[in-house]
């Protein structure tokens, strides 16, 4: 397997979101997808419990069908940006607009990925308070990150999106997931990168973002 000469922090600052560079007709060994997972599988978990479970999709069939869902789910959901989220991003000049470049070329590609992949947590919160969400999601997003570090590091790209949780019933229906016990938290997209060399992105002074003792 091919690992990238990487040090942790170019690593850690170089692992982007990757859309338009998905190389979109290259296979992904599902050996390689497998050793992702294993990484991703030493990350933390509240209580040790690992109620961790990562669906990779990778049959043309049921990638075409995952893709029509997550279509149908944009724009259902309730995920618009905060005024000052919008402040941010539109400080970068250009960001945004590559940010749904990017989105549309997914929306029309995304049944192309070699694997799709859903990483689930056991346990739903639906209804709960902040407190249990939190510790709940907390057992889940950093093996998601460790996976998608991973991925990166072997030459893959991934990114992070939504589109199935509007329609997670159907997904789950289509994925076999069970429903009522297990929630889905992304799909992502996984593809050899059109090139390997990254950088780091554009980012708001950390003095705006760091807080010693209070707000």
């Amino acid at each position: 397997m091919t690992v990238l000469d990487l040090s942790a922090e170019e690593l850690l600052t170089t692992t982007r979101a990757v859309r338009h560079r998905l190389d979109l007709d290259r296979p992904v060994d599902p050996a390689l997808l497998r050793r992702c997972v294993e990484i991703a599988l030493q990350a933390p978990s509240g209580r040790n419990e690992q109620g961790w479970n990562f669906v990779i999709v990778t049959e043309p069939e049921r990638r075409a069908a995952l893709a029509e869902l997550w279509r149908r789910g944009l724009g259902q959901g309730d995920s618009s940006m905060s005024e000052a989220a919008l402040r941010r991003a539109y400080r970068t000049p250009g960001s945004m607009e590559k940010v749904w470049s990017g989105l549309r070329h997914l929306a029309a590609n995304l049944h192309r990925a070699p694997a799709l992949v859903v990483p689930c947590i056991e346990g739903r919160t639906d209804g709960l308070g902040a407190d249990r969400q939190a510790s709940r999601w907390a057992s889940l997003l950093p093996a998601v990150w460790s996976f998608m570090l991973a991925a990166r590091l072997h030459g893959l790209g991934t990114v992070w999106t939504t589109g199935n949780m509007a329609v997670e019933r159907e997904v789950a229906e289509l994925l076999g997931i069970p429903y009522d016990s297990v929630m889905q938290a992304a799909v992502i997209p996984v593809a050899h990168t059109i090139g390997t060399e990254f950088t780091p992105a554009p980012r708001v002074p950390v003095d705006e973002v760091l807080h010693w003792n209070k707000w």
